[in-house]
């Protein structure tokens, strides 16, 4: 018998750790060529990781919600190949406890200082952190409720390590104000020993009322993830939403004359999507300032158009994958691209680095029946803009012989965007330009 060490895979160039959220296959479970063992999850996206190889399950290297770096040897396979592979003992290096003494102040009673227990046990947090963070908090004595209050700047918060080291030279900058405010607590509390005693805090508790009726139902992963990202997104940026109503009548028609062709010639269904993507990436090129993200006080202009198209799963929850250099695409292509991420999104298919590096996010609040949205930003987006439905409405236009009322196609954009970067003017002419590209639609254009 042999031993086949099974790595977490790569899972694309953005993509390093995933989360394992259910093992498939048992220890002792037999195993065929491409079975699944696990399923796994990277920020919104869950994947399955098929067998390389047919023979038995001996050992699982992570437990369910552990997270793994990829190339990380995640499971054991006995095979029936002839030769052994020796598996290296992984022996966890312990972090070096360093202790702090307290400072005197002459003259003054030393209070006892109970140094509290550094939180290590990483499994009671939603939030991910990967192996080299924590590694870096245990060396730093920084418990989990302080690991949790840093800000993070990667992929949906994320606390990477430049976050942590900057967080710890900050702090460590400020030691010698914090050490003085310590002491003059100090000497407070120790006068306070013979003042009288003050009223007692009042704990305060939240009750909730259920009837008999109620239903409790606990958030799935994905939810806990988006529920955190949009808390985030709200706190992070100051939302500012424009609204233009656009006359898509010309767009329509020309739709409803081409599909039937369309399909037949490139056994694809043509929608309003990719035709929204390609006026949002006309746009983008007019007003590029639109396509970028902020750390701190630096604005990143984005080099390439990235749009995200949020999309409706089976569960109810979104998701966003990307399509990558929208603007050097055309509209078959466009096509093409929104289609197949949109059918491998609602089979949970979609690859992990497919839903990240977008520069801007469009969604079609109109396939719900809407007429309007406000959407959230994206973060670390700036601007999201969102489409409504297309409804039939009576409207003046200006002919050379006077105004009429005629029925016409009516929409509305609604973009909103973050007020740190983004002005009015450039938000509010940002959005009308989408709506003129799709007003000028061109009824004779070929395809």
């Amino acid at each position: 018998m042999a031993q086949y060490e099974l790595l977490l895979p790569k899972m694309g160039e953005s993509v390093a750790e995933a989360t394992v959220i259910k093992w498939v296959k048992q220890i002792g479970d037999s195993i065929d060529l491409d079975d699944t063992i696990l399923e796994i999850a990277t920020d919104k996206v869950d994947s399955e990781v098929p067998s390389p190889v047919a023979g038995k399950l001996v050992k699982q290297l992570f437990k369910e919600d552990e997270v793994a770096q990829v190339g990380d040897v995640i499971a054991i396979i006995e095979t029936q190949a002839a030769n052994d592979v020796v598996e290296e003992e992984k022996t966890p290096v312990s972090a070096p406890v360093i202790e702090e003494k307290p400072e005197t102040i002459p003259g003054i009673a030393q209070l006892p200082v109970e140094k509290p227990a550094v939180q290590t046990d990483f499994s009671s947090s939603e939030r991910f952190y990967s192996p080299l963070v924590k590694s870096i908090a245990a060396q730093e004595n920084i418990s989990l409720a302080e690991l949790n209050s840093i800000k993070g700047s990667g992929a949906d918060g994320r606390l990477n390590k430049d976050d942590l080291l900057n967080y710890i030279s900050s702090k460590t900058g400020t030691k010698a104000a914090v050490n003085t405010q310590e002491k003059s607590e100090a000497i407070v509390e120790a006068k306070a020993d013979t003042a009288p005693s003050q009223t007692p805090a009042v704990n305060k508790t939240t009750t909730t009322s259920f009837s008999g009726g109620d239903e409790i139902i606990e958030m799935d992963r994905m939810r806990k993830l988006i529920a955190d990202h949009m808390v985030m997104s709200k706190s992070t940026s100051p939302h500012v939403t424009s609204f233009v109503e656009a006359d898509v009548t010309n767009l329509v028609l020309w739709r409803n004359k081409v599909k039937n062709s369309f399909e037949k010639r490139e056994n694809e269904k043509i929608t309003f999507t990719p035709i929204f993507v390609e006026a949002v990436a006309k746009a983008i090129k007019d007003f590029p300032m639109i396509n970028v993200s902020v750390n701190g006080t630096q604005i990143i202009k984005k080099s390439n158009i990235n749009i995200g198209m949020a999309a409706a799963l089976p569960s109810g929850n979104l998701i966003v994958p990307v399509i990558r250099n929208a603007d050097q695409l055309n509209l078959v292509g466009l096509t093409k691209a929104v289609n197949d991420l949109a059918a491998r999104a609602r089979v949970s298919k979609l690859k992990p680095d497919e839903t990240q590096g977008g520069t801007f996010t469009l969604t079609n609040v109109g396939s719900f029946g809407n007429v309007m949205g406000t959407p959230i930003i994206n973060q670390p987006q700036v601007a999201i803009l969102a489409v409504g439905a297309i409804k039939k409405k009576p409207a003046v236009l200006e002919t050379e012989h006077g105004d009429v009322i005629a029925i016409r196609h009516m929409m509305f954009l609604s973009l909103s965007y973050d007020h740190r970067v983004v002005d009015g003017s450039l938000g509010g002419m940002f959005v009308r330009r989408v709506a003129d590209y799709l007003e000028n639609w061109d009824f004779n254009r070929e395809i």
